[in-house]
């Protein structure tokens, strides 16, 4: 009887057994909640779009649908009627209208926020007389900015030289100034379209632009006067010219006269200047008559100032090294006074066309410098 009982127990047991693997396999297809499938990912869901620049719009495919919306970044300046600066503003006190109409500020960022300085160097012709001027005030124009703003150096004549991208290593940008030479041509435009449009486009956060230069063009070819001041007015930079008047020189080398200048005037200094700057070696041709006559400085002189006009900055006329090094100071000074406003524009805006903007701030006897207004930039082809 006992081994009769054992004989059936073994006979279950191996029934059980054997049963096991298929019950598992005709479970596991019907199992929508089994933790090891799930894990490692056996069915696939409808995957969730995921939210790309700015705006976009999932449809019922998965796809998502771009929708192009600019930024319009507006930096600030406000000083009170004595032309001083008024700092700790918040986003609260001031208001943004878009064609008298009010919009909603979308971002801010005070006046402690670092800047990208382009400096940008003209060394045509126009300027042999100035190079040492433009080089030692360029090194103490870097000195005063802030450790933390970073600064690329470009230099022109009839080419566009980029001597150092956007670095905050200090050597590497004094290296870059003193590397700079004179040469023949004048490609101003092509140098504010590079910058503007290869450059500052890829770099966010606060840009400027420092030109030194007489303003005047003499080879541009793939650029011109009117396609920077449009391109200024889609850019979210401030360009500060700083203008050289060189008539007098040009005048006297367009008539094969030269005539011996003492040196430039030096502002005392408390030590030696750790960066001696020496006299580029001039090469290339004399250049012809273009942009020698009256006629080309005034034009050079109205687009420098619609440079500055459109982007909120200012000209800084400079004639001497005394008032040269003042203007730089003025500049380092006003970049840590800016306030940074960003708002969505309205969608119906026509791109290509000019928009007023006009920034107000809540506090009466105060004084607002802005940029007055933008364009929308056509979308990529």
């Amino acid at each position: 009887m006992k081994r009769i009982f054992a004989v059936i127990v073994v006979l279950v047991c191996i029934s059980i057994v054997s049963a096991m693997p298929v019950s598992a396999q005709s479970r596991r297809p019907s199992s929508p909640t089994d933790g090891k499938s799930n894990q490692r990912g056996a069915s696939t869901p409808t995957p969730v779009p995921t939210p790309v620049l700015q705006v976009s719009a999932p449809v019922d495919d998965g796809e998502v649908i771009k929708v192009s919306t600019q930024l319009v970044s507006v930096p600030v300046r406000v000083m009170d009627k004595k032309g001083r600066f008024i700092g700790g503003l918040g986003k609260e006190n001031f208001k943004v209208l878009e064609d008298g109409v009010e919009q909603e500020v979308a971002l801010f960022s005070n006046e402690h926020e670092p800047f990208t300085v382009a400096l940008v160097l003209d060394m045509s012709y126009s300027t042999t007389f100035k190079i040492t001027e433009i080089q030692s005030a360029a090194i103490a124009f870097i000195e005063q900015l802030r450790p933390q703003d970073k600064v690329m150096v470009v230099s022109f004549d009839a080419e566009v030289h980029i001597l150092c991208e956007a670095t905050g290593d200090r050597k590497e940008i004094y290296r870059a100034i003193k590397s700079t030479k004179i040469s023949t041509g004048t490609s101003l435009y092509e140098a504010v379209d590079m910058v503007i449009n290869s450059r500052f486009r890829e770099i966010d956060g606060r840009k400027a632009m420092i030109l030194f230069t007489d303003g005047v063009d003499t080879t541009s070819r793939r650029s011109n006067d009117s396609d920077n001041l449009n391109d200024a007015l889609e850019l979210d930079a401030i360009i500060y010219p700083v203008r050289y008047d060189t008539f007098a020189d040009v005048q006297r080398m367009s008539n094969g006269t030269t005539v011996a200048k003492p040196p430039p005037i030096s502002a005392p200094t408390a030590s030696p200047d750790p960066f001696p700057i020496s006299i580029p070696k001039i090469v290339g041709t004399m250049p012809g008559s273009q942009g020698t006559t009256q006629a080309e400085y005034q034009k050079a002189e109205e687009f420098l100032d619609g440079l500055a006009e459109n982007t909120g900055g200012r000209v800084y006329p400079a004639t001497t090294l005394g008032n040269l090094n003042e203007a730089y100071a003025k500049i380092a000074s006003e970049l840590r006074e800016f306030y940074s406003i960003a708002y969505y524009p309205n969608a119906d805006r026509v791109a290509g066309k000019r928009t007023n903007v006009k920034v107000r701030v809540d506090r009466e006897g105060l004084v607002v410098r802005s940029r007055e207004g933008f364009i929308r930039r056509k979308p990529a082809k």
